[in-house]
């Protein structure tokens, strides 16, 4: 099988290659390194590799898997799985630089996040740290520490933000799985721009720490190349740990049983707009439109329905900018010097605001939570474009003011799940006239992440996926 298949193929596809014997862990990840070393000097989605760490990570799975055939002994859940972390999550041995000039390159963390304990528990082989902007501050990937990341669809696109260098790697075939964070879209907006799946879970199904800075927005999730790829590694990254105090009960469910029951008889509301976004992309608009008449095809009961709710832009960079202002309060004038400008900006609005004005922002986010929770009792399931436009040209850092529209204004689809904590995922639904991918939102009922999951593999089964031709 040649390196360029192995680098092409899903994690599911690998570990039924390595259960055959047609292909090893330690193959797959030299074909990887060998795709790194070649293509992320054009894409940027990686701003640490550890090569030798990885290979001696798949030569040991490789004993496993030779073992498992001989003797039937159990193998994790990823064991060979070629999987990169995102720069703001803990990585044993590694920095963790954030994005940031402001942090110690040389200060190696001692310990993992949780995700990355649960992956390194299940097998995954860790190739390294991808990008992302200066904390994770906003929706596109560029930063003064790492410079631009960009599209493999189009080099001179961004791949969205703030998980870029995870989507990207992602949809170059720089490995299979990516943990991402997801804090008003970061998650899906890349995957979206990327052509991938990536799923915001339900807050706290996956356990973080050290809790995100940006509060109970913040989320962790899976980008992937399938759907199936992201019920496996959901199941893992989705185990407790008891470091994060605000993670949800233990989950036993196996998300990958139930996957292929389809959805036929549920209800689905379908909100091209969700009553409020007015500049949504006609080749968006269009693509959505016909997903939804596919999921009626298979079965659905679809109603065209906005949840009625006013856009609550104002609520999410409110909470986000007092959460930039409390890192930022946190460095010395040097660190602060070092900083990016976006960040500097994002931190001037969050200082401005007053107690009352973050208490207000928060009864308002509780009302949009409830009213969320009332309306997913009339539905199963919510559809809408995951981001209004396709991927936009990568700019450096500083190059647009950092106010609310010019953040998030264009991708008003996924911040209020992020307020409403709902599970969220963003599967590809084609591409536009100018050959860039576009997403399918498919929100689900708190502590719907199994549905979600069911519902886009539903949609993925009749909708073909699309590869970069990036060599």
């Amino acid at each position: 099988m040649s390196t360029t298949d192995l680098t092409q193929r899903t994690a599911h596809e690998l570990l039924q290659l390595y259960r055959t014997g047609q292909a090893s862990p330690v193959e797959a990840t030299q074909a990887v390194l060998a795709r790194i070393e070649r293509l992320n000097p054009k894409i940027n989605a990686f701003c640490l590799v550890d090569a030798d760490r990885a290979l001696a990570s798949a030569r040991a799975s490789e004993a496993r898997w030779q073992a498992h055939r001989s003797t039937g002994a159990p193998v994790g859940e990823l064991d060979g799985v070629p999987t990169s972390i995102k720069d703001l999550i803990l990585t044993q041995g590694w920095p963790t630089l954030r994005g940031s000039r402001t942090v110690d390159p040389q200060q190696p963390w001692e310990v993992d996040a949780p995700a990355t304990a649960r992956l390194r528990e299940a097998g995954a082989v860790l190739l390294g740290k991808t990008t992302t902007p200066e904390f994770g501050c906003k929706g596109e990937t560029n930063s003064p520490a790492t410079g631009i990341t960009r599209n493999p669809w189009n080099l001179d696109c961004t791949p969205g933000g703030s998980s870029g260098g995870a989507a990207a790697a992602v949809a170059a075939g720089l490995g299979p799985l990516a943990v991402g964070t997801d804090g008003a879209g970061s998650v899906r907006i890349p995957a979206a721009f990327c052509g991938n799946v990536g799923l915001k879970p339900s807050f706290g199904r996956v356990p973080a720490y050290p809790l995100s800075p940006f509060g109970s927005v913040a989320h962790l999730g899976p980008h992937t190349l399938s759907v199936r790829d992201a019920a496996m590694m959901m199941n893992v990254l989705k185990q407790p740990d008891a470091r994060d105090w605000t993670s949800l009960p233990p989950d036993a469910t196996d998300y990958t049983v139930g996957l292929e029951d389809g959805i036929r008889g549920l209800r689905i509301a379908y909100s091209p707009t969700l009553g409020y976004a007015r500049n949504v992309h006609p080749d968006i608009a269009a693509a959505v439109d016909q997903a939804v008449k596919q999921l009626q095809a298979l079965g659905a009961h679809v109603e065209q329905v906005d949840p009625g709710f006013d856009d609550p832009l104002e609520i999410t960079t409110g909470l986000w900018f007092l959460g930039a202002y409390s890192v930022w309060s946190g460095l010395s004038a040097e660190q602060q010097a070092l900083a990016d400008p976006d960040f500097r900006a994002e931190a001037a609005l969050g200082e401005q605001l007053t107690a009352h004005q973050v208490q207000q922002l928060n009864l308002r986010r509780g009302a949009l939570g409830s009213h969320m929770r009332q309306f997913m009792q009339r539905y199963d399931l919510l559809v809408t474009p995951s981001v209004a436009v396709p991927a936009f040209e990568a700019r450096p850092a500083g190059a647009v003011p950092m106010d609310p529209v010019s953040m998030l204004g264009w991708t008003p689809f996924s911040y209020p799940f992020n307020l409403t904590q709902q599970p969220a995922i963003t599967v590809p639904c084609g591409l536009t006239k100018a050959g860039l991918p576009m997403g399918l939102q498919i929100v689900g009922p708190m502590f719907g992440d199994a549905l979600v999951l069911r519902a886009a593999r539903a949609y993925e089964s009749v909708q073909p996926v699309a590869r970069p031709n990036i060599g």
